[in-house]
């Protein structure tokens, strides 16, 4: 059995990669570690809690006492956990920093002394690569970071690269586009336009809603880090995009078309700091290993918006129970309107 430690599993990205890895790998053993900051939660995993072949640890990676050790007995370190929203480090930067820079660095020092470890799957972003006004982001332009969350990720992207370099530890770097789809924390836009309109509660669109995004289903980024896993080459950077890039304007529209809601939803409010206007990437090398996206972005949108209205149970008691929410929610839209 192989043993592999997934950081970050009870979030977003992690917790769907947690339930792919347990699915389709029946001769792996996973463990979950997550600090269960706000978007980490344990009902992103409420279907597998109970499975034997997974073990949950509720810890940070900034703290070696408790994630070293699950570095050192791995064989396969898959590092998803990071602060991940950019409005909240235009907020608080430091806490980018604490886990996403020293976090990481804690936990490639325990891989450096692991033993048996065969791969470190670094996950990092494509907004490290900053706006991107034509073309397309290769894995080896410069990196340009504009806001303390993408700036924290590209320091965590390079220091897992100087580790690979120096000391031989066997690290993969993945940069994606946006990921959508179930169990996705309602701050980032596509649950939050969701569910604010399914309460008839006006959606708020940042500036004039003309920012590109390429948008990669959340499936399809775990079977690219899958592919990795087995197929990717030590010390490199693979790009993961979904090839759907669309103008925040034309997805609010889908959404509230999907939902079946009128466009006066729509609530412009002043553009945040910053605002990266385009992303998009090139990925060419990543499709050469054998990975092409499976999803339609029409296909896993809609899926999505069905997700969201049929699990109330998961996404309500955040935006309605929890006042951490609801200050942050007024901090960032409401008074800025």
């Amino acid at each position: 059995m192989a043993e592999v430690l997934v950081t970050g599993g009870a979030g977003f990205i992690g917790s769907n990669f947690v339930r792919f890895a347990l699915a389709h790998h029946p001769d792996w053993r996973v463990t979950t570690l997550d600090k269960l900051t706000y978007a980490g939660r344990r009902e992103n995993l409420h279907d597998v809690m109970n499975d034997p072949r997974h073990t949950f640890v509720h810890g940070d990676i900034a703290d070696a006492a408790v994630s070293a050790p699950l570095v050192e007995q791995s064989d396969l370190v898959v590092h998803f956990a990071a602060e991940t929203h950019v409005d909240r480090s235009i907020l608080a930067a430091g806490d980018f920093i604490k886990t996403d820079v020293e976090g990481t660095f804690v936990l490639l020092e325990a891989a450096r002394r692991a033993k048996n470890l065969k791969r470190f799957i670094q996950i990092s972003t494509d907004e490290v690569y900053g706006s991107v006004a034509s073309g397309a982001s290769v894995e080896t332009d410069e990196l340009k970071p504009r806001n303390p969350y993408s700036a924290s990720k590209a320091g965590a992207d390079r220091l897992a690269y100087s580790y690979w370099a120096t000391y031989d530890v066997p690290v993969i770097i993945t940069r994606a586009s946006n990921n959508y789809g179930p169990y996705q924390f309602p701050e980032k836009v596509i649950p939050l336009f969701v569910t604010n309109a399914i309460d008839d509660i006006p959606v708020p669109l940042y500036g004039d809603g003309r920012q590109i995004r390429d948008w990669l289903h959340v499936d399809d980024h775990c079977r690219a880090v899958d592919l990795l896993i087995e197929r990717g080459t030590s010390g490199e950077v693979y790009n993961i995009g979904g090839g759907n890039e669309v103008m925040n304007i034309d997805l609010t529209m889908k959404i509230l078309s999907g939902l079946g809601k009128p466009q006066s939803l729509i609530k412009p409010v002043a553009d945040r700091p910053g605002h990266d206007r385009r992303y998009c990437l090139d990925t060419a090398k990543l499709r050469a290993v054998g990975w092409t996206p499976q999803v339609p972005f029409e296909t896993g949108l809609r899926e999505s918006l069905e997700w969201y209205r049929a699990n109330e149970w998961w996404w309500r008691p955040i935006k309605e129970n929890d006042p951490a929410f609801r200050s942050y929610y007024q901090a960032q839209y409401e008074r800025r309107t």
